[in-house]
């Protein structure tokens, strides 16, 4: 079977299986850092994500080049129609002017989108749902600060998307244009401290002469409702381009619907070297409502069960009432 169908087919297979997803009183952002988490904003939220940055490369062995500019990654999310679907539509934006250094200086300016794609993530399953372990000890810090193995098995989503690359793009290879398959699945392990581990594994460009194949791990870590720290690293790889890239950063978060944030990305290659800085918001338009449980607590069911009670307290009156009086007309006949 052809692997892109293959790899279709097993996505597709996941996403009938049952779910559940974790609506945040706070919000749930992917920044900082580029992974995509495994959980959705949730049902009518709005979501926007945006990190301008500048951008610095520089080539030294033959074909010497450096590279300077700015760029802007975007991205905004819609809980749409259940809690486990987010619909999304993510790209970056680069502006930069590349100097070629060998031989003959010479200039090129550019600038586009160097991805932008929409699609669907949905979450197939949470350990954590309806997890009585989950609650707060509110008696021992100990016991919400140990290790739970739980904690090892991940929520697991899956996305399913397309790429649109324009004609002549000059970051991508050479021919590509259009629309092309974008796939991933990510991962999430919440564990005890404020530690949170995402991964993802992407395949991008599906069929085309860039068919990139990307890891992406994160890790980050909370000192209190406010701070969070991040480190990550991500691979690429394809015919076109690879690299290794590492970030590192923080969050604050302003508000229950703000949150600002900051990294910066390195690498530790030649060919070329990068280095970028990057400062970002995140703010959510919260229209979620949890759906109405119906517990039996209307005005009319409560007073129809009041009903029910007195009918039967008088029942039982009246039993008790005839039960008395047969017992007397059995003594009368005993003492006739």
């Amino acid at each position: 079977m052809n692997p892109i169908k293959s790899t279709l087919i097993l996505l597709l297979s996941l996403i009938t299986t049952q779910a559940f997803s974790q609506y945040t009183d706070v919000i749930n952002s992917n920044r900082p850092g580029v992974s995509r988490s495994a959980f959705s904003v949730g049902t009518n939220v709005a979501q926007f994500e945006i990190g301008p940055y500048i951008i610095k490369e520089e080539r030294t062995p033959a074909t010497a080049f450096e590279v300077s500019g700015f760029g802007v990654d975007f991205a905004a999310r819609y809980g749409l129609l259940w809690e486990e679907l987010e619909l999304n539509i993510e790209g970056t934006y680069q502006n930069d002017t590349k100097t070629y250094t060998s031989n003959f200086a010479a200039e090129d300016s550019r600038s586009n989108f160097k991805f932008i794609s929409v699609g669907a993530k949905y979450l197939v399953f949470d350990p954590y749902k309806n997890s009585e372990d989950d609650k707060p000890n509110l008696y021992s810090w100990k016991a919400n600060h140990r290790f739970k193995w739980k904690s090892l098995i991940p929520a697991i989503s899956v996305y399913l998307g397309a790429n649109y690359d324009t004609k002549q793009n000059p970051y991508t290879a050479p021919e590509i244009e259009g629309f092309s398959p974008k796939v991933m699945v990510a991962t999430q392990n919440n564990f005890s401290g404020g530690w949170v581990f995402v991964m993802n594994l992407i395949k991008d460009r599906i069929g085309t002469d860039q068919s990139d194949f990307q890891y992406i791990l994160t890790l980050t870590h909370s000192f209190n409702p406010k701070w969070v720290i991040f480190g990550e690293t991500q691979g690429i790889k394809s015919d076109f381009y690879a690299d290794n890239l590492f970030r590192f950063g923080g969050a604050y978060l302003w508000g229950k619907d703000f949150q600002l944030d900051t990294a910066l990305t390195f690498n530790t290659k030649d060919t070329p070297s990068v280095f970028s800085v990057n400062f970002g918001a995140s703010y959510r338009l919260d229209f979620h409502k949890d759906k109405e449980i119906d517990n039996g607590n209307s005005a009319e069911e409560e007073l129809e069960r009041k009903s029910r009670r007195n009918k039967g307290k008088k029942n039982k009156k009246k039993d008790t009432e005839d039960s008395k009086k047969k017992q007397k007309r059995k003594d009368t006949d005993f003492d006739n």
